[in-house]
């Protein structure tokens, strides 16, 4: 990493179409001593702080969201360390992005001969702004960080030792506060929502709420609220799709192209095998029963939940979330009944054979599910290649993130009510003030809408790379990690067992804890259900990653605990 702190900031560029939109191709180097000395190209190395590789999104596979087969991750089995191959990439890209900006910001001057003073403080807003993203994700992850605004050699490198997490808090902050006073409120109508004061606002909010500052983070997220710039997306299912770019809803995002070959990746993983899929990378059992009702009550306590039919009342974001039953997707029936061995092709207009089932393709879905979310025909085209945009941050986000902060400072008002209501209305379809048309929260009490708030926002952000941060902050990952996987029998004992007793899909209701979280223990001990994985998570280390191993040893830096 010293090498590269000294030497990333000469960016791989990209190309300019015009100031409101990127390329995503790299182009060439620029010289390090003279570049940034006109407009094209500082607008140039601000494109290039928009590369795919900058803006990583946490897995869900380190949740209790996901299930993959049998697998865990070095999460989700406790294995993470120094060497992990995650741990070091994010670390030297997020440096690499940092050394970028950190040029911007220092040599942005040279064209004040060509620039006005304000043109110059937006110029190296907007790289501040980056460069506080960047910091946010390393203290989010690492916690004890490497601190610069230099350009620095390689001997000025490794003499730098890391910085109190509260005062590389207070940098970030003034970054983001750079960005919301010199940066536009937002860039609605062009490709791309770039770096805005919008978005400083947004991201501001989520790294004081994962610090534990809800006063910052409450501050931040009504700030974004208030510059009534962005709407809740009126479709749900819709706004994941490749078709819907730069919605309303969308504070700030990168776009992806099939013809710049910058595309979502390992589709073909969560599409059904009836659809040329493999279905092999499936939300979980405790994902689907975190669920609420239509009464606003969880599957336990819900005298509408049925669990033979247990997509029935079921709040919207489920079945916009995982494949309901006996509906079509991607041009078939989805139905992983053991004796479900054929099922209709709508194209053809006939039944085919099911190979969503286990009974027929062993590999079919473990626990019968498969992703909804986002999937559409597209997935099954041009290669397995899919562009739907890459949201960072959008505004249901921060409606919740000011939620919490409010909730957690015991600052319960309405604007706290609204702000869930209008997450969860949208789900339904209609206005958060038609509360007789969606369960609409009423409670003030602050632990039960503690537990709201944290049941919201998991059906809200399921499968969108949300649900590992949120766990670390709320210090859940020890209990809900530390659990089996469960998933369906093999076919013959599921027959026998489940569904010729009339018990499919759910033998019996899964108790649901004050967490939110499902217990499928009974049913596991009747020999019910299966155990696919067991998850396991350190608490005397992993709620901070490991410093990579490499930067232990050529450096002042020190190890984070029991790594």
């Amino acid at each position: 990493m010293k090498q590269r702190i000294s030497i990333a900031f000469i960016s791989f560029l990209f190309f300019m179409s015009s100031c409101g939109s990127l390329d995503l191709n790299p182009l060439s180097d620029g010289s390090g001593e003279t570049w940034n000395s006109t407009p094209e190209e500082i607008v140039m190395s601000l494109n290039g702080l928009y590369k795919d590789a900058f803006w990583m999104v946490d897995s869900d596979e380190w949740t209790d969201d996901f299930l993959y087969r049998d697998a865990t991750t070095p999460v989700t089995g406790a294995t993470i360390n120094g060497e992990t191959d995650f741990v070091r990439t994010w670390w030297v890209n997020t440096y690499k992005a940092i050394a970028r900006a950190n040029a911007i910001v220092l040599s942005v001057d040279r064209a004040s001969d060509v620039l006005s003073q304000a043109q110059i403080s937006r110029y190296s807003a907007e790289a501040r702004f980056v460069r506080a993203c960047q910091y946010s994700r390393l203290l989010s992850h690492y916690g004890n960080i490497i601190y610069t605004e230099e350009e620095l050699d390689i001997e000025q490198a490794l003499q730098l030792r890391q910085v109190d997490k509260a005062e590389v808090l207070k940098k970030i902050y003034t970054d983001f506060d750079s960005a919301i006073a010199n940066l536009p409120k937002t860039y609605a109508g062009t490709e791309l929502k770039r770096a805005s004061a919008g978005a400083a606002m947004a991201m501001k909010a989520r790294i004081a709420l994962q610090m534990g500052d809800y006063a910052t983070a409450r501050d931040a997220a009504k700030a974004c609220i208030d510059l009534k710039q962005y709407k809740l997306h009126t479709d749900f299912g819709n706004l994941f799709l490749s078709k819907t770019k730069n919605s309303v809803e969308t504070i700030f995002g990168l776009p992806r192209s099939i013809a710049l070959k910058v595309t979502l990746g390992d589709c073909q993983n969560y599409v059904s095998r009836n659809a040329g899929g493999w279905g092999a990378k499936n939300p979980s059992w405790d994902l689907f029963c975190a669920f609420l009702c239509t009464d606003g009550l969880p599957i336990d306590e819900s005298p509408r939940f049925n669990p033979r039919q247990p997509f029935l009342n079921r709040d919207p974001r489920c079945a916009a979330t995982i494949t309901e039953f006996q509906t079509t997707h991607l041009g078939y029936t989805y139905q992983p009944h053991p004796d479900s061995l054929k099922v209709f092709k709508v194209a053809d207009g006939k039944y085919v054979e099911n190979k969503d089932t286990r009974s027929v393709a062993i590999f079919a879905s473990y626990n019968g599910l498969v992703r909804k979310k986002g999937v559409d025909a597209d997935w099954t085209q041009n290669s397995w290649s899919v562009e739907p945009d890459k949201i960072i941050v959008r505004y249901a986000d921060v409606l919740l993130m000011y939620a919490e902060a409010k909730i957690e400072l015991n600052e319960i008002d309405q604007s706290v009510l609204d702000a869930i209501n209008m997450v969860r209305a949208r789900a339904y379809g209609v206005s958060h003030t038609a509360t007789g048309s969606y369960p609409a929260v009423t409670v003030t009490g602050q632990a039960a809408l503690r537990k709201i708030l944290r049941v919201e926002r998991r059906m809200e952000f399921a499968l969108e790379g949300i649900r590992y941060m949120d766990i670390i902050r709320w210090k859940l990952a020890g209990k809900v990690l530390n659990k089996q996987n469960f998933g369906l029998l093999d076919p013959e004992d599921l027959r026998n067992k489940v569904t010729k007793p009339g018990l499919w899909f759910f033998p019996e209701t899964p108790e649901i804890d004050e967490d939110g979280i499902a217990d499928f223990s009974n049913m596991y001990n009747a020999g019910l259900i299966k155990q696919i994985a067991l998850r396991k998570f350190d608490e005397t280390r992993q709620y901070l990653w490991p410093i990579p191993s490499t930067e232990v040893l050529i450096s002042n830096l020190t190890q984070n605990p029991n790594y």
